[in-house]
């Protein structure tokens, strides 16, 4: 087992090492779009050479399948990556956009969840699917949430003022967090049946997911703090930062708390009180490193996993149909679930020119939709979800992401 996993993870690493200096050296696209690129080149190329060599397809694929791309990122990868990105967030930026902030990742997310849902549930009967308005909402919910890995990757190659940039950055990772627990809530109800839950008990579950998390996120963050204020050891505290993310997220699991949002909580915590109060120039220097390579290494191998899940998305004429309108749908959710909340803020506070359409066309999915999708369970129509939220991920990522530099161009010129 454990050479089995390693030898999967050897060939991660090597094709993500190749595909990043190919996209460095010739294609020059950011490298959250140019890694997810080529796998996907790759993995056309697979399926054609498949047709002529189908012993050589299998072995491919049935490699890609013994990846669990789902549990992968969900309960290993997630962690890092948000607390990475959290580490980078200035707290000082962040207060005061932090009403804003929370707006649009809570009821932007839950306006999404629903308009999704509830057009999903109206217009796939056109095509042929009747699924039920529980599964409807449920995909709502795993597409709603932008993606703080495809976000943060790329907008901070984007010349976005800074206030703008640090709402769309502090939205998609709380929205994240918010999104989990808003897609678990649901899929509880559609395990157990919506008319064997209260409302009561409903809400009740969301808030021990969102609440829980904030305060797990936080009390582990301070306790980190104390550690680190404590000695000066760069090799110790960087080993006391990995101790806050990986007991920290596993802890949240037991303790059936919000794993995602406990750690982009600490991670704030952590980037800014102990950065500012408990560490030396040299382990500030070193934690920052060591957190940007992390997150650097690790997002070149989701994207790397998402192109190459490519292989086993089951794909028809149908299917085709439902992504493309789901892309429409989606993006028409993220207007509404923007322009509602800035409307009601605008009475308090002024909003940057092209607030919502930088926030539209800078909410961009990702690996999280596809890891949700796939922790649906079978008889829940996982297979159609899932090939629809690697269409409406695809055309985020390729589409909205190589687009994104060139609108703020034109729009800020």
């Amino acid at each position: 087992m454990i050479t089995v996993f390693y030898n999967l993870l050897s060939i991660l690493i090597v094709f993500t090492a190749l595909f990043s200096y190919l996209n460095y050296r010739y294609i020059k696209l950011p490298s959250t779009i140019g890694i997810m690129l080529i796998s996907l080149l790759c993995s056309i190329g697979l399926v054609l050479t498949g047709a002529i060599f189908p012993e050589f397809k299998q072995k491919v694929v049935s490699t890609v399948v013994a990846v669990d791309f789902g549990h992968l990122l969900m309960n290993a990868m997630l962690s890092f990556l948000l607390f990475a990105g959290a580490v980078h967030v200035d707290i000082q930026s962040l207060k005061k956009q932090m009403i804003s902030v929370l707006t649009f990742a809570t009821l932007g997310v839950l306006l999404s969840t629903v308009i999704i849902g509830f057009c999903t549930y109206l217009i796939f009967p056109l095509l042929g699917f009747n699924i039920p308005l529980i599964y409807c909402l449920l995909f709502g919910a795993l597409i709603s949430p932008t993606d703080p890995i495809a976000v943060l990757g790329i907008i901070s190659e984007a010349k976005i003022p800074g206030d703008l940039k640090i709402k769309i950055a502090g939205e998609s990772l709380f929205n994240d967090g918010v999104g989990v627990v808003i897609f678990l809530s649901i899929l509880e109800v559609a395990h157990k049946g919506i008319g064997n839950l209260s409302v009561l008990q409903i809400t009740s579950l969301f808030a021990r997911e969102a609440v829980g998390g904030i305060v797990w996120g936080m009390l582990i963050g301070y306790l980190g703090f104390l550690f680190l204020r404590s000695i000066d050891n760069y090799k110790v505290e960087v080993l006391i930062t990995l101790a806050i993310v990986m007991g920290g997220y596993s802890l949240a699991e037991v303790m059936h708390v919000s794993g995602p949002l406990a750690m982009v909580v600490a991670g704030i915590i952590t980037g800014n009180k102990a950065k500012e109060f408990a560490m030396s120039g040299t382990t500030r220097d070193y934690l920052g490193k060591f957190w940007e390579l992390i997150d650097e290494i690790l997002n070149a191998i989701l994207f790397l996993l998402m192109g190459f899940e490519m292989l086993v998305v089951k794909i028809n004429k149908t299917l085709i149909w439902m992504g493309l309108i789901a892309i429409v749908i989606v993006l028409l959710a993220r207007i509404v679930s923007v322009f509602i909340p800035v409307l009601f803020l605008s009475f308090h506070k002024t909003y940057e020119k092209y607030t919502i359409t930088m926030l539209t066309w800078g909410g961009l999915r990702g690996g999280i939709s596809v890891a949700m999708a796939l922790s649906i369970p079978t008889g829940m129509y996982q297979e159609e979800f899932l090939t629809i939220t690697y269409l409406v991920v695809i055309f985020s990522i390729l589409v909205q992401g190589l687009t994104l530099g060139k609108v703020t161009k034109k729009l800020y010129k």
